[in-house]
Formats: C-alpha cells, structure tokens, sequence
C-alpha cells in the first residue's frame, strides 16, 4: 500500500516528459501566446544582441514625421577616458566588453519623428554593460538612449545624421543597496556601524552617504541605407555618456560607445 503513492508520482513524471515539446521552438515559439517570428528566426543561434541591417548601398528617402519602432543600437566599440602618465592628458582608450559579452544592444524602441527629431518614448532603452580598460580597470555603465531627442532634418536618407541629447539613469539604485528596500526608496533609516574618524573624513562620507546622481549624454545617428518600400534604415551610432559614479564615490568616467542601428518608420 505505501508504494501507491510512489508509483503514482513516478506515472506522473514520466507523462510529464512524455507530453512535453520536442523541441524550444515547438513549446514557445509556435504557441499562440509567443507567436514572433523574429523570436522564431534567432531563438538559440546566439544572434539575439545582433540589430537587422540592410544591404549596403540601398537608397531611398523617408520623410520625417509620425513615429519610428523597432529602432536597435549595437555597441561594436567602447572606449573610456582615462588619464596617461604626467605628460599626456585625458584621451578615450578601447575597452574590452566583459559582460554581457554577446547581449548589450539597444532594442524595440520607439518614439516620435515629428519635427525633423527623433524623440525617444519607451522600449528597451538601457543595457547594463561593464568593459575592461587596458589599465585592468573595470567600467560599469548604463548605455542609454532614454530621453533621446536627436534632430537631423526633414528626410531619413543616406548620409544625413541626427544629433542630439540622452538621459543616463544610475547604474545602481536603493535596492542594489539594500535589499530589504529601505532607505532611497522608502524613506525608512536604518542602521550602520561606527564611521571611521567620526564621519569627518570626505572619502569615507561618500562611501556612507549614498547618492542616485544620473547624468546626460550626446549621440548621433548616421544613416548609411535607407529602403523607402519598407521604411527601414540602418547606420551607425556615436554615443558618449558617463560611467558608473558608485552611487556618488567616485567619479565617473567619459565613455564613447559606438557601433550598428537600424530601424523602421511606424
């Protein structure tokens, strides 16, 4: 009698396996509720941080008014500044990307065209990269287009750019400090332990005292080809914005961040 229910769970284990999909595309990509064919095209190929391109060479024009989508940035190059010896200044060095090393792009975002301006209003705006400088140092960074308003013209042609503004949110917020969310985001105290030299030394303030400082950043976009019959364009991107300020203890480094962009008219 005590092995029934063995048995029983046993039975409904196997049909379990039994009644699962053969494969990922059959469970998530063919189902009703995750029908995207785009998910369907690069789902396990390693190819799902890769924004679309056009064929080098297309050529058309799209007038500049209603909305934009599906707008994707490719960081290809990061570079930070960072100072040399005595005799050289401050001067942007390429940095490695260490995480995430295939999924840093910008994707599915989407705004207004009004005006001659890309004005950013949601999607997936931010991604969340670290890069390594020669120097063994580690850079955090938020690459952002939030708040993007970048102004170009009438047309999204070949060889027109559109330059302009972005926000950079903090790296990190309260809950990355702590996670029991008090303090920044509730407004509730909590306690710490003895500061060192009373508190009085700047160094050891900006460690304890915690600031959610953001910052802005410039970016142009460049458009290389344009297919008028689809409304699609892609180019390339420059964008420089700060690093990681750790929440105020310390001071964030100048980052430029170039690489791909595509995206369509809506």
């Amino acid at each position: 009698m005590r092995l029934r229910p063995l048995l029983a769970m046993v039975l409904a284990f196997c049909l379990t396996f039994a009644a699962a999909p053969s494969s990922v595309s059959a469970a998530f990509v063919l189902g009703g509720e995750r029908g995207n064919a785009k998910f369907g095209d690069v789902v396990n190929t390693g190819q799902a941080g890769e924004c679309s391109t056009l064929p080098a060479g297309s050529s058309g024009s799209i007038s500049v008014d209603g909305d934009f989508k599906d707008l994707c940035l490719q960081p290809t190059e990061i570079f930070v500044k960072i100072a040399g010896n005595k005799r050289q200044k401050a001067d942007f060095v390429a940095a490695k990307i260490i995480s995430p090393r295939f999924n840093s792009s910008i994707d599915q975002v989407y705004g207004d065209l009004s005006g001659g301006k890309f004005t950013e209003k949601g999607g997936i705006d931010f991604s969340l990269i670290t890069v390594l400088a020669p120097n063994g140092e580690e850079f955090p960074l938020a690459f952002s287009v939030k708040d993007m308003v970048a102004d170009g013209g009438k047309s999204i042609a070949p060889g027109s750019e559109f330059t302009g503004t972005t926000f950079t949110p903090s790296y990190r917020t309260g809950d990355f400090l702590d996670p029991k969310s008090r303090a920044k985001d509730t407004g509730v105290d909590y306690a710490q332990g003895l500061v060192a030299l009373g508190g009085d030394d700047e160094e050891l303030a900006k460690e304890n005292i915690k600031q959610d400082l953001t910052g802005k950043g410039v970016i142009t976009l460049s458009i290389d080809s344009v297919d008028s019959s689809t409304n699609e364009f892609s180019g390339t991107f420059v964008a420089i914005q700060p690093s990681d300020n750790d929440l105020g203890s310390k001071e964030p480094a100048d980052v430029k961040i170039t690489g791909k962009l595509y995206g369509r008219k809506a």
